[in-house]
């Protein structure tokens, strides 16, 4: 088993595709529709290689149709349609694919060829390449029927040209195929973001931080707005896993750990971080096998956690040994949040579908020399996006939080990162709040924490107030390259603020 094989496996978005055209023209221009048929079936096919489950209706040419296609892509489930601009049709050909299948639409306007043949083009030639007229007239009545909708431009991307073309349709390398296609991808992600948020089940451990007021949430607002399901779970719950623990479960998480982490010495710097005791691993090796079996049990995508405990506790003691395991799941697919704050754990799922990480982080502290902000926590750590190995270490207490245990300290891996932070606004909807910047190979302290330093565009102070204008919750996940432009439309298919600083 890789460390990063998933427990649960992300589900393949549905991706609704059609083709407009005007009926009048098939007889007018024999070969036309055979033609933008052909060009629909290589959209299929790409779609497909893309990981989309691609259901194509084909041409829609009158308004019966329209209608037709509507239901046909009701039936499949969709969770967007692209809209295939082929050639010239009227609007109320299109309008009524959307009146009846109300999952969002991406109109697809995608030139066959760089540069037509002006001395050789037929009307019927031209035909094939004007899928740019229809666009305004479908765009007014998308507006006016209050039809939220995008349009992605360029070139459809051919790499061969159709026997019928009377000019080069070999696309695929200039960069307007490039940028239209990468929007397109980005899209199909976002729908799998969204597709796999609505069969999510999100465990909630415990309770939250007490005092952190931006940190609550209202169970059912998640649920209407992402579609996940939140299942409220008992440290009991936990402790009856933990019982049923095998040494041989035991054996195989320190094997996993050993894998994955890196034990530390005593910090040279921190006395509460010292080398990990035997006693502090095998129990955080007890419990990691305890919180996949959790997860197991409750067929959970994700966790959200924290329970102080009363001193001395067995709860106090069995949340001492949380951070290890959750970092194990985190690598497996299963994010898991600390101090019980859900909607980052909706952040860190969001960023692992895309299959960019999503690490727990908060401000740590800002160094003006370098003029970057670090990011991190005491855990759980993302290993994916690690820079070399996490380092384990023995924590003689977990500062503001009750027991003591192992934890992790690591940096993100220096290059392009993105964060994105879920927040609630005041009339209760979900906000995403996104930054790009760069990860830095600037140092970092030895005292159990992950943290990554980040410069972002603007220096430090000029960042912090933007960001903090945006009133977000005080964490959020960070994830590698700069994914901005698919995080943004996954808002979209959420239907939430989305803001980009």
């Amino acid at each position: 088993m890789s460390l990063l094989t998933p427990i649960k496996a992300t589900r393949k978005p549905r991706i609704g595709l059609y083709s407009i055209g005007l009926r009048a023209y098939w007889s007018q221009f024999p070969g036309l529709k055979e033609r933008l048929q052909e060009y629909g079936a290589f959209l299929e096919k790409k779609m497909t290689s893309l990981g989309a489950e691609v259901f194509n209706y084909g041409l829609v040419d009158t308004e019966a149709e329209g209608r037709a296609a509507g239901e046909w892509l009701n039936a499949r489930n969709v969770d967007l349609v692209f809209c295939h601009s082929a050639t010239y049709s009227t609007s109320s050909t299109v309008l009524p694919v959307h009146q009846q299948c109300g999952a969002p639409v991406v109109i697809l306007n995608l030139q066959p060829t760089e540069r037509i043949n002006y001395e050789k083009t037929t009307t019927g030639e031209w035909l094939g390449h004007c899928g740019a007229c229809p666009v305004p007239e479908i765009s007014n009545a998308f507006n006016r029927s209050g039809i939220d909708f995008k349009v992605i431009n360029g070139l459809l991307g051919l790499d061969y040209t159709p026997a019928i073309s009377l000019t080069n349709e070999i696309t695929h390398e200039r960069k307007e195929a490039v940028r239209a296609w990468k929007q397109i991808e980005e899209w199909i992600c976002a729908a799998a973001v969204v597709r796999t948020l609505r069969h999510s089940r999100f465990g909630f451990l415990g309770n939250t931080y007490s005092g952190m007021l931006d940190m609550y949430s209202d169970f059912t607002m998640i649920q209407a707005q992402t579609g996940l399901h939140v299942e409220v779970l008992e440290m009991c719950d936990l402790d009856r896993q933990l019982r049923e623990v095998t040494d041989a479960e035991v054996k195989a998480k320190r094997a996993e750990i050993e894998a994955m982490f890196r034990i530390s010495g005593d910090s040279p710097s921190d006395p509460i971080a010292r080398k990990p005791t035997e006693e502090q691993m095998e129990w955080s090796c007890r419990v990691a096998a305890a919180q996949e079996r959790l997860v197991r049990e409750f067929d959970l995508d994700a966790l959200t956690y924290y329970y102080h405990g009363a001193p001395g506790g067995e709860y106090e003691k069995l949340q001492g040994g949380f951070i290890v395991g959750h970092s194990l799941l985190t690598a497996r697919g299963i994010p898991c949040s600390g101090e019980g704050d859900l909607k980052t754990a909706v952040a860190m799922k969001i960023c692992d579908i895309l299959g960019t990480g999503g690490s727990f982080s908060e401000i740590v502290v800002v160094d003006y020399e370098d003029e970057t902000i670090l990011l991190g926590h005491d855990g759980p750590f993302h290993i994916a996006i690690s820079d070399g190995k996490p380092i384990l270490r023995g924590m003689g207490l977990y500062h503001g939080k009750q027991g003591t245990g192992v934890s992790v300290e690591a940096k993100v891996k220096a290059g392009p990162i993105t964060t994105l932070n879920v927040t609630q606004t005041g009339d209760g909807k979900l906000k995403l709040i996104i930054s790009e910047g760069e990860s830095t190979d600037g140092p970092i302290m030895r005292i159990g924490n992950t943290q990554t330093p980040v410069k972002f565009t603007l220096h430090p102070d000029d960042y912090m107030e933007r960001w903090f204008a945006e009133a977000p919750t005080h964490h959020c996940a960070m994830s590698i390259g700069h994914n901005a432009s698919v995080l943004d439309k996954v808002g979209r298919l959420l239907k939430c603020p989305t803001v980009t600083l």
